[in-house]
């Protein structure tokens, strides 16, 4: 009689054990928002999803790891596809491609977070040999696939297609779809629809529920921008974690070398909440000894990273060669007008100055580097210090972003409304009515005007979009001083920040008319 008791006992703790799971998994909704879609979903695909849903919990020990992982890079990737401009919602595709294990392949050889095979992967720029396998970086993969997702979005302008092509290819899409689904925001999803975008769904559902709380796991992921040749060996002695821990979330790198064709992320875990960004000093706070400065900040130094220059660097000033900010670019090999600029790089004129917010007449000036793509309408990094002789313009070319939304983003027009100091923001709008904060900065710079030249042929001195030049090319009576070069710094940004000119810069240290620098490269500078 006992043992009948004991296990009915056991029978209804199963059962409500049971149901208490059950109430946590999130049901199917009837309608739900995707990108930028309303999916309206009828009783029979709502019960084929949800039996994906409840797969997704079947196990409790292996969500709960698959939800550390997502806890662990799902800022890094929302970030990157942001910066393409692909909808965040588009993030679960890669815990449906690869569960977020960087080495997974699958039976037809496909490889990595979001799982490319390598013909794929290298149209999306990324590095696959024996060295380098950039499908296992989660930031270089994450790119990639925000490219391919972007590019075939642009031939259906719908993500639900854009989605089943990243399973189909863009031929095998157009060839299940037609144009049917072209521009349309409402998607009625039944048993014919596509699996794979139903099993999407699933995902979503599963993790993107806000009945789910994806609990802090006490780590949180770190990004390092390196620019080699290194090791994971040294990287771990500067970074202080170990070898093996570097390996295992940097399995990109084949050997744990790391090339320097260019800079690559490696990225580590750490123990404890990720730091918050230091706080901004405004004008009105007291500005103490203590945060006089934001040299130090990261926000600062980060922008001698940019322009990011990958490819044939050694032929930047071809077309087709070099990508700026991971958007097609050219360098300009010497000042000239806009019209023969334009013949060389293959572009019409108007384009050219469409791509670059650029003035009508304004001359193209040697060193700077020009898109010839689409820029963004966000940055890779949240924000930027504004120094002494940037302008709107200048902030845009560095960033890749566009001149109309890092105004709109940050609700300033002019070039004379903008301040050392001030902290820009380069991805979210700032509120209506909110002061644009500003740090202090360490440096002293004139403020810089030129003389321009109005439509009746007169001068005028006014504010310049674009830096002064300085037309002193001797180093007599002036103080002499060297310039170490950082990742991404080119010429024409040096020129810029001491207001001398590009060909003063290449006469003092003897560069050729490729204007090819290095990092670590010592200038000699002078200044009156």
């Amino acid at each position: 009689m006992k043992k009948t008791q004991i296990t009915y006992l056991i029978f209804i703790l199963l059962v409500l054990f049971g149901h208490e799971s059950m109430a946590q998994i999130p049901q199917v909704p009837a309608e739900l928002e995707f990108a930028d879609l309303i999916v309206r979903i009828n009783p029979q695909a709502r019960r084929e999803i949800q039996l994906d849903v409840d797969a997704q919990y079947r196990n409790p020990s292996y969500f709960k790891i698959k939800q550390e992982r997502v806890n662990l890079y799902m800022p890094i990737i929302e970030r990157e596809l942001r910066n393409v401009g692909v909808p965040t919602d588009l993030k679960y595709l890669v815990i449906q491609e690869s569960g977020l294990i960087g080495d997974a392949v699958s039976t037809s050889n496909a490889v990595g977070f979001w799982q490319f095979k390598q013909g794929t992967a290298e149209e999306v720029f990324l590095r696959v040999d024996n060295q380098i396998d950039e499908r296992k970086n989660i930031v270089s993969s994450t790119k990639g696939a925000a490219l391919y997702l972007q590019k075939h979005n642009n031939s259906f302008d719908n993500w639900m297609c854009a989605l089943v092509s990243y399973q189909m290819g863009l031929g095998g899409a157009k060839a299940y779809f037609g144009t049917q689904y072209n521009g349309k925001r409402l998607v009625d999803v039944d048993r014919n629809t596509h699996w794979y975008f139903k099993k999407f769904l699933a995902h979503k559902i599963a993790f993107g529920s806000p009945t789910i709380m994806l609990t802090s796991s006490g780590r949180y992921m770190v990004e390092e921008r390196v620019q080699g040749p290194t090791t994971l060996t040294a990287l771990a002695k500067k970074y202080g974690v170990t070898e093996k821990h570097l390996q295992e979330y940097n399995l990109w790198t084949r050997n744990g070398k790391i090339p320097g064709d260019r800079a690559y992320t490696v990225v580590y875990v750490k123990d404890g909440s990720a730091p918050i960004q230091p706080a901004i000093i405004t004008e009105s706070q007291p500005k103490t000894g203590n945060a006089a400065t934001a040299n130090s900040s990261p926000a600062y130094k980060q922008a001698d990273s940019y322009p990011r220059i990958s490819g044939n660097t050694t032929k930047a000033s071809q077309p087709d060669q070099i990508k700026v900010n991971n958007l097609d670019g050219v360098q300009a090999a010497q000042s000239t007008t806009q019209s023969t600029f334009s013949d060389r790089v293959g572009l019409r004129e108007n384009k050219l100055r469409r791509l670059n917010d650029l003035d009508k007449g304004e001359r193209i000036e040697a060193g700077e580097y020009y898109y010839t793509e689409k820029k963004k309408a966000s940055a890779e990094v949240a924000t930027h210090i504004v120094r002494p002789g940037e302008t709107l313009w200048s902030i845009s070319q560095k960033y890749g972003i566009k001149l109309a939304a890092l105004k709109s983003k940050n609700r300033i027009r002019k070039d004379s409304d903008l301040k050392a100091g001030m902290v820009l923001n380069l991805q979210e709008h700032r509120k209506r009515g909110e002061e644009i904060p500003r740090v202090n900065l360490n440096t002293q710079a004139p403020t810089r005007t030129a003389v321009a030249t109005t439509a009746t042929g007169s001068s005028a001195s006014q504010p310049s979009s674009r830096p002064a030049i300085q037309n002193n090319t001797s180093g007599s009576a002036s103080s002499k001083f060297t310039h170490t070069v950082v990742s991404g710094e080119t010429l024409f940004a040096i020129s810029k920040k001491y207001g001398v000119t590009v060909n003063q810069l290449k006469n003092w240290n003897n560069i050729g008319t490729q204007n090819i620098i290095s990092i670590g490269q010592k200038l000699v500078i002078f200044r009156p």
